[in-house]
């Protein structure tokens, strides 16, 4: 449908209230469900299903048709994936699927990097996190695989003020949106902020790259396996490692990430 007949439906909808032209926004934008489950699903336990995945994400469909501003310059489906993802990942987070055994061995992980990292006052390299834990490179390879379904949504934890519901952000919400208004108007949140764009800024030159071209470009780790030219399971273990990091790096502010 051309963009002139979905600016009347947003008319219809928002200004007259019309369920119909609602609902003709749903299916319009209903790919955007399918295409952010498929993304996540990639990285994600077998044990959880695409479909419970679309179900999370058409609510959150719903939930951005209803608050979005449609007379503001601002793309819906910019608006929109990230609402749908957080729904998704609220969901994940209710099936509570992740062990808590794998949930605790990843923040241990994450402890060791913060600490050798602050030591170091650089980023560690893989045999010095090994020799921190006391394991060889090939079991350290291995703990990070293990670990990576508990990485690949860090960077969706909730920034909460204490304004309420509406106040709350997605970490993601300010790497996606650099111009966001909200976003830089939320001064409680600059330190916060500073940190994580610092942390970034000293990650490695590949962890970088693969940080950017998943949550700034919205590639899959298969698709930044073919622009970096290494194979999706390297582009998992380099994903995995660099959010480890930054949570180890935002570890003193986590009381402002719930």
């Amino acid at each position: 449908m051309k963009n002139k007949d979905n600016s009347l439906l947003w008319l219809e909808y928002k200004e007259k209230g019309s369920i119909a032209a609602r609902d003709e926004l749903i299916l319009i934008y209903a790919s955007l469900v399918k295409y952010v489950a498929n993304r996540l699903a990639i990285n994600l336990s077998s044990l959880v299903e695409i479909d419970e995945l679309i179900s999370y994400g058409i609510e959150g469909l719903i939930d951005a048709l209803e608050k979005f501003d449609y007379k503001r310059n601002i793309k819906f489906e910019t608006y929109a994936i990230t609402r749908i993802r957080g729904s998704m990942i609220d969901g994940l987070r209710a099936m509570d699927w992740v062990p808590v055994s794998l949930r605790q061995k990843s923040k241990d992980i994450e402890k060791i990097y913060a600490k050798l990292e602050a030591k170091l006052g650089r980023s560690a390299r893989d045999a010095e996190v090994a020799e921190e834990m006391g394991i060889d490179i090939k079991e350290l390879s291995s703990v990070l695989r293990e670990v990576a379904a508990t990485t690949i949504i860090s960077l969706d934890d909730f920034l909460m003020s204490d304004d309420g519901e509406d106040s709350k952000k997605r970490m993601v919400d300010l790497l996606e949106d650099r111009n966001a208004v909200d976003a830089l108007e939320m001064a409680e949140f600059i330190e916060v902020k500073e940190i994580l764009t610092k942390s970034i800024a000293r990650l490695p030159l590949k962890e970088k790259e693969v940080v950017s071209l998943y949550y700034y470009e919205g590639l899959t780790l298969k698709e930044i396996g073919a622009v970096l030219n290494l194979s999706e399971s390297r582009i998992s273990q380099l994903h995995t490692k660099a959010i480890l990091r930054l949570r180890g790096s935002l570890s003193k502010k986590k009381h402002a990430l719930r």
